[in-house]
């Protein structure tokens, strides 16, 4: 997710700022694009803040009122240094549905978008640093709950191809992140969580975080509740033309670094999946494909 000219500055000071001040920040942060493109009035309002809010965050900044700031993403976007993303997510974001197939369309478009961004320079960045702290771990724990939960299952299930490197903190009878107590900084918890941040996840990295357990952190701001507790973020984007959050990049993000890790683990992986396919084999798992006898 390739941020805006101030998002360093708002990073640093994000926990010093007022409660008001930090949706703001987070609005700038999350969508450089309609910075630059949107009146401050328009950036307000999406944001769900006072415009005053917005003038008090540029001060906040060391900047003279919000036009600054606006003349800096403006200048970007002419640059180019905000990349195509940025301006993509602004023109989805004020384009009208025209209908179902409209919808289906820009929903395509947005994902082709979002997913494209994983193999910008900084994401792929990134996904490699977190592979390699997963490669070197003696066992992963994988979290995600609630609509998260997908990714960190996906993640979890390609890797037990392999063998028992994996450890799924599933919420089964309500004893799913019991596991977590036997980590311990020779693992590392692979953790997923977006807006609306789950309790139950964010309390889990702490408890593993205060015990010395390294966490990647799969989500969506650099002010996540989870980036401050990790030694590796990587940041999926969830907006979406529709009316519910998007899964998809995250997906695309635990399926990337599953294949990265089994990749790191040479022939030993090779011999564990031939391991597992005889397995599969003998008990008949997947449906194969017969020949028909021959008709006379």
């Amino acid at each position: 997710m390739t941020g805006g000219p101030l998002s360093t500055s708002i990073v640093e000071t994000y926990e010093l700022l007022s409660p008001q001040l930090k949706t703001a920040a987070r609005y700038m942060l999350d969508r450089p694009g309609d910075v630059a493109l949107l009146s401050m009035r328009e950036q307000a309002r999406r944001a769900g803040v006072p415009a005053a809010t917005m003038t008090r965050l540029a001060k906040r900044l060391g900047l003279e009122g919000y036009d600054e700031v606006r003349a800096l993403y403006a200048g970007a976007v002419r640059a180019g240094t905000l990349g195509f993303a940025g301006k993509a997510e602004a023109q989805v974001e004020v384009q009208s549905l025209r209908g179902e197939r409209a919808l289906a369309a820009d929903m395509a478009l947005s994902l082709s978008r979002q997913i494209a961004r994983l193999a910008e320079p900084e994401s792929l960045e990134r996904l490699a640093g977190a592979a390699n702290h997963l490669h070197a771990a003696r066992r992963v724990y994988c979290l995600g709950l609630r609509s998260c939960h997908a990714a960190a299952w996906h993640f979890h299930y390609m890797l037990s191809l392999l063998g028992n490197k994996t450890v799924m903190l599933d919420d089964a009878g309500g004893t799913g992140l019991d596991a977590i107590r036997d980590a311990g900084p020779d693992d590392v918890l692979l953790a997923a969580s977006v807006e609306p941040y789950a309790r139950a996840t964010i309390e889990a990295v702490r408890y593993a975080a205060a015990g010395g357990v390294p966490v990647v952190a799969l989500t969506d701001s650099e002010v996540s509740p989870l980036a401050s507790l990790s030694v590796a973020t990587i940041l999926v984007a969830t907006e979406s033309p529709s009316f519910f959050h998007t899964m998809t990049p995250l997906l695309a993000v635990a399926e990337i670094l599953a294949a990265l890790v089994a990749g790191n683990g040479g022939q030993d992986a090779l011999a564990a999946l031939e391991r597992t396919e005889a397995q599969l084999s003998a008990f008949g798992v997947h449906l194969t494909r017969r020949t028909s006898p021959e008709r006379p």
